[in-house]
C-alpha cells in the first residue's frame, strides 16, 4: 500500500491525546467509606468495574476513529499492475483492405470494426489511427468521427510491416500501445518482427463466416483471328462447393454475352469472340462472396499496324518480309550502311540481325529506345566479338555471351509459361521438329530462358525493362548456320516479339503497382495528359518521349473502371484500372502470425483491461467509511454501556 500524501501521516502522532486524557481520568485516589455508607461499598466496586470497561471502548473507538481520518487524509492506494505504462501512447491499425468487406456474424468485418470504434473508444482517449491509405495522428474519437463513418476499402494490401514503420518512424519519449485490427489475410509473420519489444501489442482478428469466394484474375486475348478476338477470361475459385456462377460481358454498358460457369477445379478460362475493334467494356459476375472481385475491366484498342524496321544484310533479313505482312505491319529492313537513325525512335520494334560490329552510335541509339518503350531484338552473327557484343549488352542488364562454340546443338525445350508463348500453345507439347544450331555462344543470365537448347543452355532468352523487352539469340539463324527459320516456331517468336502489348493487348493496369504505361501522341511541351471517367480525374506523372507519353499512375485511381486518356478534350486511348486480386482468398487468413500477441475478441476488452491494469485501487474511500463507523460505535457506547 502506498499514500498519496504521506506526510498527513505526520498527524498519528495525535493518537497520544486521547491515551493522555484516558490516563488521566483513570488516576487512583485512596477511598475513606464512612459508617453510614459501609453498606454500599460492594454496590460501588460493580459500578466502577464497569465504567472502566467502558473507558477502554470508548479510547479503542476514538484511537481507531482519528487513524482511520488521518489515513483516509492521506489516499492510501494499491500499486496498478501495469502502472509503468500508464504513459504509453495508443495507436490504432485499422485494416481497410477488401478482405475485410467479407461478413462475420455481425455484417461486413470493416463495418463492424468502425462501429465497435465509435462505441467503445472513450471520449477521453487520444491516439492514432493509421489505415491502409490514410493517417491521423494524436486525435480523438469525436475529431475522426466522421472519417471513420466515410472510411472506403482500400486497394492497397494490409502490409502490417509498412504500418508499423509508420508507426516506428513518429518520434516520442513514450511506448506504444498499439491495437492492430485484421482479419490477418495475408498476414505473414515476419511482418510482426517490426514490433518493438517494449511495446504493448494486441490484435482483434475478426473471422469472415462465409469464406467461399470467386474472383476474376485476369483477361487476355487468347487468339486474333481475321476479324474477331478470341479473349479468355481467368476465374479463380477460393473455397469449395461452388453452385453455377453467371459471368456477363458488358462492352460500353451494353451486354454483348452471358454464360454459367461451373467450377470442378479453382481454377477456370471461359472464352468470348469479340469483335476485332475497340473495346471498352467488363466482365462480370455475381457470387456470394466478396463484392470487389467481381468485376474486371479492360479495353482493346483497334488494332493498328506496328512499325518494325531489321537492320542486317538484306539476303539474312528475307524471311522477317513474310512474317510482317504489310496488313499487320509496317515493315523494312536496312543495310547497317545505309541506315536512317531518324526512323528508329518512331518503330515499336527493331530487329538487329547479324550485324557484326555495332556502331558506337547505334548503342546508344537502341540504348534510348529500348528506354522508351521499343522492343528490340538481338541475333548475333557467327563472326561477332562476344566482348564488344557484352558491352552493348549491359546497356540492358545482366547478360553475358561467352565464346562461341562450334557444337552442333539442338533447341529442345520450350517455356510455355514465358509472356512471349503463354497464348501461342493450348497445351504443352513435347515432341516437335527440333531446330538446331551449328555455331552458338553460350548465354549466362538470371533470366529464365524462352527457348532451350538439348544440354540446358539458353538459345533465346530475354531481358526485361519497365517498357519493354530485349530479346537475345545465342546463335544466327542464318540458313547456313540454323534450320530455326523452317521451324513452325519462328513465326509467333517473332511475331510476338515484335508486337507492344499495350499496343495490340488489353489494356488493364492494377491500381497501386506503378507499372509505367506509354501511349503513342503528339503532346506539345506545355500540354499535360489527363485521365478521367464520370466519376474521377487525375493528372499522372508523365514523361515526354519524343513522339511517346509515358505515364505513371502510382495510387491512383481510388476506383477501378474504365477511364479515358485525354488531351485537352481529345481522346487518345481508353485505358482501365483493376483491383488487385491479392485480398480474394479468405482462406488465407493467417491468426497465426499473431501467436506471440495478446490475441483479445473485442475493442471494448482491450480499453477494460488497459484501464484496470494501469488504474491504481484507491482505498481511502474505505478509510473514510470506517471512520463514522467508529463514529457511530462511540455513539452507542456512549448511549448503551454504563
Amino acid at each position: 500500500m502506498q499514500f498519496k500524501h504521506p506526510e498527513i501521516l505526520y498527524f498519528l502522532f495525535l493518537l497520544v491525546i486521547p491515551i493522555l486524557v484516558h490516563l488521566f481520568q483513570l488516576r487512583r485516589f485512596k477511598k475513606e467509606y464512612f459508617t453510614n455508607v459501609q453498606f454500599l461499598k460492594e454496590l460501588s466496586i460493580q459500578t466502577r468495574k464497569s465504567s472502566t470497561i467502558k473507558k477502554w471502548l470508548l479510547l479503542l473507538t476514538r484511537l481507531l476513529l482519528l487513524a482511520c481520518l488521518i489515513l483516509a487524509f492521506a489516499q492510501p492506494f494499491f500499486t496498478a499492475i501495469d502502472s509503468k505504462k500508464a504513459t504509453n501512447e495508443m495507436y490504432i491499425i485499422l485494416d481497410n483492405s477488401y478482405s475485410m468487406q467479407a461478413k462475420g456474424k455481425k455484417g461486413e468485418l470493416l463495418k463492424r470494426a468502425v462501429q465497435d470504434l465509435l462505441e467503445h473508444t472513450p471520449e477521453t482517449q487520444n491516439f492514432s489511427l493509421i489505415t491502409n491509405t490514410e493517417t491521423y495522428w494524436n486525435t480523438d474519437i469525436k475529431a475522426v468521427q466522421k472519417d471513420l463513418q466515410d472510411l472506403k476499402y482500400s486497394a492497397t494490401s494490409f502490409r502490417l510491416d509498412n504500418l508499423i514503420a509508420k508507426v516506428n518512424a513518429r518520434k516520442s519519449a513514450f511506448n506504444k500501445d498499439i491495437i492492430v485490427i485484421t482479419d490477418a489475410v495475408g498476414l505473414e509473420t515476419n511482418q510482426t518482427k517490426s514490433f518493438r519489444k517494449e511495446d504493448n501489442v494486441y490484435f482483434i482478428i475478426p473471422q469472415a463466416e462465409q469464406k467461399n469466394n470467386v474472383a476474376i484474375d485476369s483477361v487476355y486475348i487468347q487468339q486474333t483471328l481475321d476479324s474477331f478476338y478470341e479473349i479468355g477470361v481467368k476465374l479463380a475459385a477460393n473455397g469449395e462447393d461452388f453452385n453455377d456462377v453467371p459471368i456477363a460481358l458488358y462492352n460500353q454498358n451494353k451486354l454483348i454475352a452471358k454464360t454459367l460457369i461451373n467450377f470442378e477445379i479453382n481454377t477456370k478460362t471461359i472464352n468470348f469472340t469479340i469483335p476485332k475493334e475497340d473495346f471498352h467494356g467488363y466482365v462480370a459476375i455475381t457470387d456470394k462472396g466478396l463484392a470487389y472481385d467481381n468485376t474486371y475491366y479492360f479495353s482493346i484498342s483497334k488494332p493498328s499496324k506496328t512499325n518494325v524496321i531489321s537492320i542486317g544484310d538484306t539476303d539474312k533479313s528475307n524471311f522477317l518480309s513474310r512474317i510482317y505482312t504489310a496488313d499487320e505491319f509496317a515493315y523494312a529492313n536496312y543495310p547497317i550502311a545505309n541506315l536512317d537513325y531518324n526512323l528508329l525512335e518512331k518503330q515499336d520494334a527493331i530487329v538487329l540481325n547479324e550485324v557484326k560490329e555495332i556502331p558506337q552510335a547505334l548503342q546508344t541509339t537502341l540504348k534510348s529506345f529500348v528506354n522508351k518503350g521499343g522492343n528490340l531484338v538481338v541475333i548475333p552473327a557467327q563472326e561477332s566479338n562476344a566482348t564488344a557484343m557484352n558491352s552493348f549488352l549491359a546497356n540492358f542488364g545482366a547478360l553475358q555471351l561467352k565464346t562461341a562454340g562450334l557444337t552442333e546443338k539442338k533447341v529442345t525445350k520450350i517455356n510455355f509459361n514465358h509472356p512471349l508463348f503463354s497464348t501461342v500453345f493450348e497445351k504443352k507439347i513435347d515432341n516437335f521438329q527440333y531446330p538446331s544450331t551449328k555455331t552458338s555462344f553460350e548465354i549466362s543470365s538470371t533470366t529464365p530462358s524462352i527457348l532451350t537448347y538439348e544440354d540446358q543452355s539458353a538459345f533465346l532468352t530475354s531481358l526485361p525493362n519497365p517498357l519493354s523487352s530485349v530479346y537475345v539469340f545465342a546463335a544466327a539463324i542464318n540458313k547456313s548456320n540454323s534450320n530455326f527459320q523452317n521451324s513452325p516456331l519462328i513465326v509467333p517468336t517473332f511475331y510476338n516479339m515484335a508486337q507492344s502489348s499495350q499496343k495490340t493487348g488489353v489494356n488493364a493496369m492494377i491500381i497501386g503497382e506503378s507499372q509505367p504505361f506509354v501511349v503513342t501522341t503528339a503532346v506539345a511541351k506545355d500540354e499535360i495528359l489527363t485521365v478521367k471517367n464520370n466519376t474521377e480525374s487525375f493528372i499522372p506523372v508523365q514523361q515526354l518521349l519524343n513522339t511517346k507519353m509515358k505515364m505513371t499512375f502510382n495510387d491512383n485511381p481510388a476506383e477501378a473502371g474504365n477511364f479515358g486518356i485525354f488531351n485537352g478534350e481529345n481522346l487518345v486511348q481508353n485505358i482501365s484500372f483493376n483491383y488487385s486480386r491479392t485480398e480474394s482468398n479468405l482462406s488465407l487468413a493467417n491468426a497465426d502470425a499473431a501467436a506471440n500477441f495478446k490475441e483479445i475478441d473485442d475493442l471494448e476488452t482491450v480499453f477494460n483491461t488497459i484501464q484496470t491494469d494501469r488504474t491504481d485501487t484507491q482505498i481511502w474511500k474505505w478509510f473514510v467509511m470506517l471512520t463514522l463507523l467508529f463514529l457511530a460505535l462511540e455513539l452507542l457506547i456512549q448511549k448503551f454501556v454504563k
